[in-house]
């Protein structure tokens, strides 16, 4: 299963704290900050299966971030590192440390008033599925790597009328290789490149309202180069990772509309037509499109959101019909929403949550259904300028017609230092 909207758990546990965070240091005039952040945790599930293994620990995430704004250039970066700590796993004499790395870059540069560049690219390094979101919600031991780089241009032709060419390729490598036709790997199951390429024409109708019209090409190719199943018709020769390669055409129809002040949403809804190109028994796919969210800040450091999507996306699932279908992907829909609320001065709540539902397609699943379900809680408390602590709560349910189900519950207790 493909978690699409980042799920809550270790990811997300710090919402609020960060959002303080943000709020405490957003008169400094200095380009660079730097923050350490220490928790306490239990976990019910650590394994992320149904058969439970619960532990506590901690966890350590120093983060770095600079911000330079140039004359015509903004440049950012931002890494972070994580270290966690299972107390169950040292007892049962298996590694008890997990490290995780993510970095982020962003640039934004104007050309000229009427062309604008902008560019970003995200690595993670993790074995958790809150942090790793590349296709299981499962975790899996390693130095699992999801590399997304995003660069979109665009130009104002006219006052009315200005388009936007973007490209989009996300690596993904998980280090669990050599797995077999009958067990398969996450590598063999994942390894991908995905690029997308996307040009979306921008009609500015008023100050408050644009209409939008794009395409998008996708393009995944799978990389493992490993057996992940057997074909059920005879000579039962095995599949091989690359039989999932696929393209997608997605075209839509949207717009861009600020209601108030502090009211704004977007919508995107089209179509999607995707070839399993490799596997001459996959059967082709005509499904929907959506993208929407709304945003509304109703006081200072006040907001709520919510939104929808609907696509295709890759899975972990496989398995092999008697006609010799594979289970090549699925199509989810996403609702999430996050509420973020300042109680006191100095202390602000905060509620994330999402909703995912899935349909397999092809294969010995066909049809069948995949489901997870996210809540985080959180109330950061912020003692000034430098120092603020924060307890949460994060819940997570998976149910999948291909196996693997399990609930998750996570509750933590924490202190930041910012600088």
């Amino acid at each position: 299963m493909k978690k699409i909207f980042a799920s809550i758990g270790l990811a997300a546990a710090g919402t609020a704290s960060l959002h303080a965070y943000a709020l405490l240091d957003a008169g400094d005039d200095k380009v660079w900050d730097v923050a350490a952040t220490l928790r306490g945790f239990y976990d019910d599930n650590y394994v992320t299966s149904s058969a439970k293994q619960s532990s506590i620990g901690f966890e350590l995430t120093p983060t770095f971030q600079l911000n330079m704004p140039l004359q015509q250039t903004e440049i950012g970066l931002k890494y972070t590192y994580g270290l966690y700590y299972y107390q169950k796993r040292e007892e049962l004499g298996q590694n008890p440390i997990d490290q995780t790395h993510q970095f982020d870059l962003w640039v934004d540069h104007a050309f000229t008033p009427r062309w604008d560049l902008q560019f970003g690219d995200t690595v993670t390094v993790a074995q958790d599925p809150a942090l790793v979101n590349a296709g299981t919600a499962k975790r899996v031991e390693g130095n699992n790597l999801v590399n997304t780089a995003h660069a979109t241009l665009t130009t104002d032709w006219t006052r009315k009328f200005s388009t936007a060419l973007s490209y989009q390729n996300t690596f993904v490598r998980y280090d669990n290789s050599g797995g077999t036709a009958i067990t398969p790997s996450y590598a063999g199951l994942l390894n991908r490149v995905d690029q997308t390429f996307g040009l979306e024409g921008q009609w500015h109708f008023s100050r408050t309202t644009v209409g939008l019209v794009g395409y998008n090409f996708e393009i995944v190719n799978y990389t493992g180069n490993e057996p992940i199943a057997v074909n059920t018709v005879p000579p039962f020769q095995p599949y091989f990772s690359s039989i999932r390669d696929n393209m997608s055409h997605i075209g839509y129809v949207g717009a861009q509309h600020a209601f108030l002040e502090n009211l704004s949403g977007s919508a995107k809804a089209g179509v999607q037509y995707t070839t399993d190109y490799k596997d001459p028994n996959s059967t082709k796919s005509l499904g929907p499109y959506a993208d929407m969210s709304l945003i509304y800040t109703y006081a200072a450091g006040s907001y709520m959101q919510i939104g929808f999507t609907e696509r295709r996306n890759a899975t972990d699932a496989v398995g092999v019909d008697s006609s010799g279908r594979i289970t090549q992907d699925q199509e989810s829909s996403v609702l999430y929403g996050s509420i973020n609320h300042p109680l006191t001065p100095k202390l602000t709540g905060s509620i994330v949550g999402d909703y995912q539902h899935s349909i397999y397609h092809d294969g010995a699943f066909n049809n069948g259904s995949a489901d997870f379900y996210s809540l985080g809680l959180n109330l950061a408390y912020a003692f000034n300028r430098h120092f603020s602590s924060d307890v949460g709560y994060n819940f997570n349910y998976y149910k999948s017609a291909a196996g693997g189900n399990y609930t998750r519950n996570v509750i933590y207790l924490g202190v930041t230092a910012s600088y």
